[in-house]
């Protein structure tokens, strides 16, 4: 299915726009030397405990891995992390956090709130203003009560909230919900959070994907242009698409929580088909900003930024010269991958954040999020005052 909805509605009806977002990056980083360092060691141990059935042909060895690859693969050189020390020990390696009560504000909504009020800061906005929170992220921290409920009350919020998961593209969802809210007059002030906690469901020990999430969390306040600051970004339009696939998937949950002890427990963490979803997602993507692009009347080889997806390098590449029409320099097409990871919904909010400051007034920009579902977002933006 697909669904889209612009903000150039009819008269007397709300316009949204953007007021500003906000991040919060986790202190810690783990570099690709590190990573590779600590998986390494793990396949040097697990390859001498399992040196008889190796020898028998009964079990083939885990291969190291390198640097090299995993820059070749992704683009991604470091990823920041809210717990690292667990992460590289070869005997652990995967995420340990200190459990908080049931009365202490969780982990998930901490970041959440972190992230919101670095943008409330921005647009000058007091939390009391604000109408509703969405959270918008690809896991959650537990099935209820809802993260964004929890943020609501931190941030003092006297509205509603619930949660959303698109995968990677809830943060995209998630503004076109919040801009839909805005058009009907059901609120005027919308916060979207993306706290991404991604390394909770990632294979460690996994040399083909242990090496591409990182934790973030993000913000996008959405407003009734009436209330919003002088300078922000008008939505022009939004457009999502979902098409399913099994060549992204998670089965961890609460229903088939993963025994690291059973046979065939990896495939309850994150798992993909990255070669079927490099050749399916790129035509769609692109295919899809051009043909939403036409429809608002917007040139697309005359975008001037592009925050696309931060998920692999080749992929953006692509599908920024499709939209384009010519290689995109890192002007045209920023990126965050590099020192960020993928962080799933918050990518392309990470890029947006970090790179729309010196863009002029009238100048027009994509936002677009895809992976898992398939899903796909894709948010067209001018830049005011």
């Amino acid at each position: 299915m697909n669904t889209h909805a612009t903000s150039h509605a009819a008269s007397g009806v709300a316009r949204p726009v953007i007021s500003a977002t906000g991040l919060f990056t986790p202190p810690e980083s783990i570099s690709n030397e590190e990573l590779v360092e600590s998986f390494n060691a793990f396949v040097e141990r697990h390859n001498a405990a399992h040196a008889d059935a190796i020898a028998a042909g009964e079990m083939e060895p885990l291969q190291p891995s390198s640097v090299g690859f995993i820059e070749k693969a992704s683009g991604i050189k470091a990823r920041h992390v809210m717990n690292k020390a667990p992460l590289i020990d070869p005997a652990i390696m995967e995420p340990r956090h200190e459990p908080r009560g049931n009365d202490e504000l969780s982990l998930m909504a901490e970041i959440g709130v972190a992230a919101a009020r670095d943008a409330l800061e921005r647009a000058g906005r007091d939390a009391r203003d604000v109408d509703a929170v969405l959270c918008a992220a690809s896991n959650m921290q537990r099935p209820y009560p809802a993260m964004a409920i929890e943020i609501q009350q931190a941030l003092g919020i006297d509205g509603f909230g619930f949660d959303m998961n698109v995968a990677c593209s809830s943060a995209t969802f998630g503004i076109q919900t919040a801009a839909d809210y805005v058009r009907a007059g059901n609120a005027r002030s919308v916060l979207v959070v993306s706290p991404e906690i991604t390394s909770g469901h990632l294979n460690w020990r996994d040399r083909d994907s242990h090496f591409i999430f990182g934790d973030v969390a993000t913000a996008v306040l959405v407003e009734d242009t009436q209330m919003a600051p002088a300078e922000h970004w008008d939505i022009l339009g939004t457009r999502l698409k979902t098409v399913f696939s099994n060549n992204i998937r998670n089965n961890f949950g609460f229903l088939n929580r993963a025994d690291p002890d059973s046979i065939g427990s990896d495939d309850k963490l994150f798992v993909q088909e990255g070669r079927k979803v490099f050749k399916e997602v790129v035509p769609m993507v692109a295919e899809m900003i051009v043909d939403e692009a036409q429809r608002l009347s917007v040139d697309p080889t005359g975008l001037r930024r592009l925050w696309l997806h931060q998920a692999n390098a080749g992929m953006n590449r692509l599908i920024a010269q499709r939209v384009l029409g010519h290689e995109a320099n890192d002007d045209e097409s920023p990126t965050v991958l590099d020192t960020y990871g993928n962080t799933s919904s918050a990518g392309s909010i990470i890029a947006f954040h970090l790179n729309n400051e010196d863009l002029a007034a009238g100048d027009t920009g994509l936002i677009c999020s895809f992976g898992a579902g398939y899903s796909a977002g894709t948010v067209f933006v001018r830049k005011v005052a």
